[in-house]
């Protein structure tokens, strides 16, 4: 679906067509511009040569179909993936990727583990929420949660997330409330700041996932530049500004970082008003590195509610379907 054409091309039409445009992408849901049926056929026309809305994709399903993902082939031959989780409370959440590969390293990551390759422009960004808002249309269902959680570091990509929250956020868009958006960082704090003085009011989740400095960098090598003092001196600095909760993702790993130790020093770093942890239990992607037994999980989360931490626990989706972001990819499931 590429829409970078789309300013150029109604540059000669009337204002109105836009909205009207908007309104057969995001509201009809249209995958072929001959489906706008009230745009002029020669417009339509130049709309399919010039701005496809066909997403060239695959779907996996998990056993239990509440997970999806996609891996879409942009228009360079460069792949991406994106996963759908439908909830049992009925919400319906996007997991967005924003680079091709991703430039951070991190340890127990899949997508760490391929080559960066670019940013996605914010009508890439968009798309991946477009092609399961159709695909949920079949249920009579839509997107209810965008999390920047996929390939890539947001913040690294900043502008074009940005834009991509902005026309999915707005009416003519797919009007969804600002608050249902996450984005996901592993401490990138220049993006931390300036997401607190944007006028969106977008939630904002760290990519923990250790007590130490020293255990950290193991896991996120980019905490040589962006320490866990720091990382937090700029969520305060957002906390401050905004006035709304930070989530603090971690990655829970047999052995390395989910011993009573850990979680000890973790509530020295987590007792803030405004703070709150979420234990993920590690969807292996990675040979030799294991999730933690669910009895650690539980003592590890005990210890931090017993000294007074906010915290919650997610639970693994789509494993059946490598749903991490990335793995589909490194392993090579799809032919190029």
């Amino acid at each position: 679906m590429n829409l970078a054409n789309l300013e150029k091309i109604l540059k000669k039409e009337p204002e109105y067509r836009l909205k009207q445009i908007k309104k057969a992408i995001f509201h009809d849901l249209i995958s072929d511009w001959k489906d706008a049926t009230t745009l002029p056929f020669s417009l339509r026309e130049k709309l399919n040569e010039q701005c496809p809305l066909d997403i060239k994709y695959r779907l996996f399903k998990s056993k239990k179909e509440d997970t999806a993902k996609a891996l879409i082939t942009l228009e360079d031959g460069l792949k991406i993936e994106s996963v759908l989780m439908r909830h049992k409370d009925g919400r319906n959440t996007v997991c967005v990727s924003s680079q091709v590969g991703c430039p951070l390293g991190c340890l127990f990551c899949a997508t760490g583990r391929m080559n960066f390759k670019r940013n996605l422009a914010s009508y890439e960004i968009v798309e991946q929420v477009v092609l399961f808002s159709r695909y949920l249309k079949e249920f009579n269902q839509s997107v209810t949660n965008v999390v920047f959680m996929g390939m890539g570091e947001p913040f690294l990509n900043y502008e074009n997330v940005m834009e991509a929250v902005k026309t999915m956020h707005e009416e003519e868009g797919l009007n969804m409330g600002a608050r249902r958006f996450s984005i996901s960082t592993v401490g990138i704090t220049e993006g931390i700041r300036k997401l607190a003085s944007d006028p969106l009011e977008v939630n904002l989740a760290i990519s923990f996932h250790a007590p130490t400095d020293e255990l950290r960098t193991q896991l996120v090598p980019v905490n040589k530049k962006y320490s866990i003092s720091n990382v937090l001196e700029a969520v305060n600095f957002y906390i401050e500004k905004t006035k709304r909760r930070v989530m603090f993702e971690y990655i829970m790993i047999k052995d390395f970082n989910d011993s009573e130790d850990c979680a000890e020093k973790l509530t020295l770093l987590m007792k803030k008003p405004l703070y709150f942890v979420n234990l993920i239990s590690y969807n292996p992607v990675v040979p030799d590195i294991k999730a933690s037994p669910a009895s650690k999980i539980r003592k590890f989360k005990e210890i931090l509610k017993h000294k007074g931490v906010a915290v919650t626990e997610r639970f693994r989706f789509g494993q059946d379907i490598d749903a991490a972001c990335g793995q589909l990819a490194a392993k090579g499931k799809v032919e190029n």
